[in-house]
């Protein structure tokens, strides 16, 4: 690290003094574990000298990852005085970050923004290319603070809750848990000793010489976030003793892309079970009112590609989404989290899971199940299978002679195979050997892009996109593979969305992809967005990028055109992006009722599911949600969801939104209960208009 300064304060040094005592010899550099699935995917090293920290922090999984050093100086309450971060992000973007404080006023420059401001508002500056040692940086500062709260540069405002005390190593040390909210749509973890040095977080970094109880943290994380978001559902998760009856609204039928005339839907416990022309009389004495006021009901969206968390469950049932296919996870968490949310423990979307299958390699991904043999392969194709997961996914390192034998099992088994190209392997040759659909749509467009030899387990499979801009979509190559598809009756799990997050995104700009929600999210989410991911530094690879991206377009509407079914995904879990891969199709040709089609009733044909999901029908399942708005004209109007409903409870992500961070999007409806009870006789509680308080202010419709 830089020199260090011996001369300090004797108060500073007394306190450093402490800190040495109570840590593993701060005099030498500290180093942590970055893990993943159960594997050591990088190192995160820390030389602490009282108030100067060098930080050097490298990740390679999957073959990306951020690789960068950090200075930072600290004041004598532990606020940053100084922090400069160079390096590259995870996709390989250049870094070159950095704060400070000179007297009243504060500066930064980073990929997402520039500015200064006085220290009067906020002089804990949150980076916004950071490393997980950062959590321990801001944990240390809130301890001093009033309120353990504060305001942040460049906006919002952290806070900070010691949760539990927790013993590692054995019992012969403890830690204290902590939780960070405001940073981002999720709160941050960290786990500290006495004198607030770092031990671990419970996302997966963890002192070296403590690695062995990596597996409890990130298990208590995950009991921790089942706490918090089981409470939020027991507050707002609204369950209804009689028929709901939805007045004054459309419905979308996604099979002939029309909306309904002014209709009334009438739900019981959790199927839909009347629709019939709006008939403008009284309120029923037996049933729960909901007045649409001239809105529009769309069945449940899904996101064909999903990492389901329990985070993320809650932001996919906000933004409309009640189904999604796993595409790759920790399985045992995936495992539980599907049971949770089936026994109404949790809120979520309904789970059809995927296998991750991935063959051993420098680049391997940690996440499902690595093989180093074909034997291993077959013995978690049966795993999988034995648990009912729908299909398999194989991944970039499977080695290319065990693609027909491993989809031929999975076949046997009754799974079906998708998955990534492996390196290798071209898309032709995958789709020979088994597969039923591709995962994202630039592993079928580099079968077009890349030279043989090449490859793709690297950023190359994502950076080599820009070759798209100059493809002929007429030449023969390109029109192999997608008679292929259209005689194989073969899928494409599109993902456009990933690719526009990668290819669009520039230093300091809104991306396309967020532009229409950036304003309703928590400042770190924001910024987090104003960065680019790959290295664009010339006006020649921005131009690439541009036109690689509008090829990407012009594939799915040719795909489309063929007939060949696409899946709308985004391999992310906010659930609002779902929304915005949705407009993408738009954007590539496809009119708003075929894009809304894609992402409801097509998806439940796909996975024949379709007899009870992907429509509002009689009969069928109440997956739905409202919007104001007609969406067929304006696929924009997906974006205001008044209320969801999922298997026939509701939520109201007006009123949930404020709880993650979130500016709501659309105002809530009113619930007028019913005047008689469920026997008949007339009900205690008052007809008057309640919202979703209640009369004695909680939830609970019973």
């Amino acid at each position: 690290m830089r020199h260090r300064s011996f001369g300090k304060a004797a108060a500073f040094l007394v306190s450093t003094m402490a800190l040495m005592a109570a840590a593993p010899s701060l005099a030498d550099p500290v180093r942590y574990d970055v893990m993943a699935n159960g594997e050591t995917v990088g190192w995160l090293v820390v030389d602490r000298d009282g108030q100067e920290v060098a930080i050097d922090y490298h990740v390679d999984n999957n073959g990306r990852g951020p690789k960068h050093r950090e200075e930072v100086t600290l004041d004598a309450d532990a606020y940053p005085v100084s922090w400069t971060i160079k390096g590259t992000s995870l996709f390989g973007a250049a870094i070159d970050e950095s704060f400070v404080r000179e007297g009243h006023t504060v500066r930064w420059v980073s990929q997402a923004d520039r500015g200064e401001m006085p220290v009067s508002q906020g002089r804990l500056y949150v980076a916004n290319d950071a490393s997980p040692y950062s959590l321990a940086l801001y944990a240390n500062a809130l301890k001093q603070a009033e309120g353990q709260a504060a305001d942040a540069v460049p906006g919002g405002r952290i806070s900070l809750a010691a949760v539990q005390d927790v013993a590692l190593d054995g019992g012969r040390l403890t830690g204290t848990v902590y939780r960070l909210t405001g940073l981002n749509l999720a709160p941050g973890y960290v786990v500290l000793d006495q004198a607030g040095e770092l031990l671990g977080d419970l996302g997966g970094v963890i002192r070296a010489d403590l690695a062995a109880d990596a597996p409890r943290l990130q298990q208590l994380r995950s009991e921790l976030e089942t706490r918090r978001i089981r409470d939020i559902q027991a507050r707002h998760a609204q369950r209804f003793d009689a028929p709901v009856r939805l007045r004054n609204v459309r419905v979308f039928d996604p099979e002939t892309g029309q909306l309904s005339p002014l209709s009334e839907v009438t739900v019981f416990e959790n199927r839909i079970t009347t629709i019939l022309p709006e008939s403008g009389g009284a309120a029923r004495a037996d049933a729960y009112e909901i007045d649409g006021q001239g809105g529009t009901l769309v069945p449940g969206l899904h996101d064909m590609h999903a990492h389901n968390s329990i985070q993320s469950s809650l932001n996919y049932l906000m933004a409309g989404v009640t189904s999604t296919r796993d595409m790759g996870n920790d399985n045992a968490r995936l495992l539980q989290l599907t049971q949770q949310i089936e026994d109404g423990e949790l809120p979520g979307p309904r789970i059809v899971r995927s296998g991750m299958l991935e063959g051993r390699s420098p680049y391997s991904v940690r996440t499902g199940i690595v093989a180093d043999t074909l034997d291993e392969a077959f013995e978690a194709l049966r795993w999988y299978a034995d648990r009912g997961y729908w299909q398999v996914k194989i991944y970039n390192s499977l080695h290319p002679e065990w693609v027909a034998p491993v989809a031929a099992e999975a076949k046997r088994l009754g799974m079906g195979v998708t998955g990534h190209v492996p390196a290798f392997v071209t898309p032709d040759q995958a789709l020979a050997a088994g597969y039923d659909e591709i995962s994202h749509i630039n592993q079928l467009m580099l079968g077009w892009l890349l030279e043989e030899g090449e490859d793709s387990r690297t950023p190359l499979r994502l950076t080599g996109m820009a070759r798209g801009a100059t493809l002929d979509m007429d030449s023969d190559r390109v029109q192999r593979t997608i008679e292929a598809m259209a005689a194989g009756n073969m899928a494409l799990d599109v993902t456009a969305v990933t690719l526009e997050t990668l290819m669009m995104s520039r230093a300091g700009e809104v991306p396309p992809m967020a532009a229409a929600f950036i304003d309703h999210m928590p400042i770190g989410y924001q910024r987090y967005r104003r960065r680019a991911f790959v290295d664009i530094n010339t006006p020649e690879a921005d131009a690439a990028y541009r036109g690689g991206f509008a090829k990407i377009l012009e594939t799915i509407k040719r795909l489309h055109d063929r007939g060949i079914t696409l899946l709308p995904g985004t391999d992310d879990t906010l659930g609002l992006t779902v929304h915005r891969e949705i407009e993408l199709f738009t954007l590539a040709g496809l009119t708003p009722a075929e894009a809304l089609k894609a992402a409801t009733l097509t998806p439940e044909v796909y996975m024949g599911r379709d007899e009870n999901l992907g429509r509002v029908a009689r009969g069928a399942l109440a997956d739905f949600f409202l919007i104001p708005g007609d969406p067929t004209q304006d696929i924009n109007a997906i974006r205001n969801i008044r209320l969801v409903m999922k298997d026939g409870v509701a939520y109201q992500p007006p009123h949930i939104y404020p709880e993650m961070g979130i500016k709501p999007f659309a105002e809530p409806v009113v619930i007028t209960p019913p005047t008689q009870k469920p026997d008949g006789s007339d009900s205690e509680t008052p007809s008057a208009l309640f919202g979703p308080e209640g009369l004695d202010g909680h939830h609970h419709y019973h």
